[in-house]
């Protein structure tokens, strides 16, 4: 009898993203895109690069924390990227409404920004960010590469890809 292959370790995407960012909510496309493409065998992990520039985008990425404590991240980042013009006038409140109309716990939320226990995610991810060169958002790191999608997304998915497909192809 032959063992079973060795199951396959996804490719890796970081996204640096901020809620707040109309270029994030482009991206979002290219995210879905990617998903579909790749399924299981791209992971897609945020990262989160707050930009001093939106006042709302600190606490967004806690509740994008709290979101993924409560199983629902990217389903949540999807609604709040989807509502970024509203998060300018709504701040926490409308951050705490998204997480009650996806059936999360708004309580829970609430709580959770009021007793920032997501911080220290957020101010490391912030650090890791700057440590590797990002200035913006988008920003992607695959396979050692840093894609800045914050100047343009003209290409990015293309070129996103090649790296992915060349790191699956090593893979077997």
């Amino acid at each position: 009898m032959s063992d079973p292959s060795p199951a396959l370790i996804p490719a890796v995407l970081d996204v640096w993203c901020e809620l707040q960012c109309p270029d994030c909510r482009t991206a979002l496309d290219d995210l879905r895109a990617l998903r579909e493409r790749y399924g299981d065998r791209l992971e897609l992990r945020l990262r989160h690069f707050p930009l001093e520039k939106h006042k709302h985008a600190f606490a967004a990425a806690q509740a994008a924390e709290e979101a993924a404590e409560q199983g629902k991240l990217w389903p949540y980042v999807e609604a709040v990227l989807g509502r970024v013009a509203e998060l300018d006038r709504g701040g926490e409140s409308l951050l705490v409404s998204v997480a009650g109309e996806l059936g999360l716990d708004a309580e829970e939320f609430d709580t959770a920004l009021i007793d920032g226990r997501h911080i220290l995610i957020v101010d490391a991810d912030q650090a890791e960010g700057k440590a590797i060169g990002v200035t913006g958002t988008p920003t992607y790191v695959v396979g050692g590469e840093r894609l800045d999608g914050g100047k343009s997304q003209e290409g990015l998915r293309e070129r996103v890809e090649q790296i992915v497909d060349r790191l699956l192809a090593e893979q077997g």
